[in-house]
C-alpha cells in the first residue's frame, strides 16, 4: 500500500496517532516517555508510519517546499488538535517557538543523525519553548505535531 499512498490515506493513518497524542502533557518532565508509551517508537503502528513517509520523500505530496536545504510540507492543517508537518533535513532549520508545545516524531534516514542532539524516536517541547531545530550526523525525516497548529518564526 505505500507504493500508491495518497496524502489522504497517510492522513488517516495518522489519524490514530494523533488522538492518542492528545494525552500527552507536552510541559512533563516525561513527556517523550508519555509518547513512547502511546506510541512505541519500535512498535507496529510507528514502523508503518516510518515506511509509508520514508516511501514518498519524493512524492509531490509529503515535502514539497524546500528552503535552506530543508524539505518539508503541511501533511495536515487540523488533525485531531494538531497541524501535522514533515521535514527532512541534514542540517538546521528556522529559529521557532512553540505557543502550545510540540510532539516529533523522528527518524533516521542516513549516518547516526541525531534532532538537536536526540537520537531517532520521539522529541516533545514544552509550552513557549524556543529553538533552532538541527539535525546532525545524517539526515532525519520528522513529522511535527503542532498542538493548535501554533508555532512563532522568529
Amino acid at each position: 500500500m505505500t507504493d500508491t499512498l495518497t496524502k489522504e490515506q497517510f492522513v488517516e493513518m495518522l489519524r490514530p496517532l494523533a488522538e492518542a497524542l492528545r494525552a500527552i502533557d507536552v510541559d512533563a518532565a516525561d513527556a517523550a516517555a508519555q509518547a513512547e508509551k502511546t506510541a512505541a517508537f519500535s512498535g507496529d503502528v510507528i514502523t508503518a508510519i516510518r515506511a509509508a513517509a520514508t516511501a514518498h520523500v519524493d512524492s509531490d505530496w509529503l515535502l514539497p517546499k524546500e528552503a535552506g536545504g530543508v524539505r518539508f510540507g503541511r501533511v495536515a492543517k487540523e488533525l485531531c488538535g494538531f497541524s501535522v508537518d514533515c521535514v527532512f533535513m541534514d542540517s538546521p532549520g528556522p529559529r521557532h517557538r512553540h505557543p502550545n508545545g510540540e510532539i516529533d516524531l523522528c527518524f533516521g534516514v542516513s549516518g547516526a543523525s541525531r534532532f538537536d542532539g536526540h537520537p531517532e524516536g520521539w522529541v516533545v517541547y514544552g509550552k513557549g519553548s524556543v529553538h533552532v531545530p538541527t539535525v546532525t550526523g545524517g539526515e532525519m525525516l520528522i513529522l511535527y505535531f503542532l498542538p493548535g497548529g501554533a508555532i512563532e518564526f522568529l
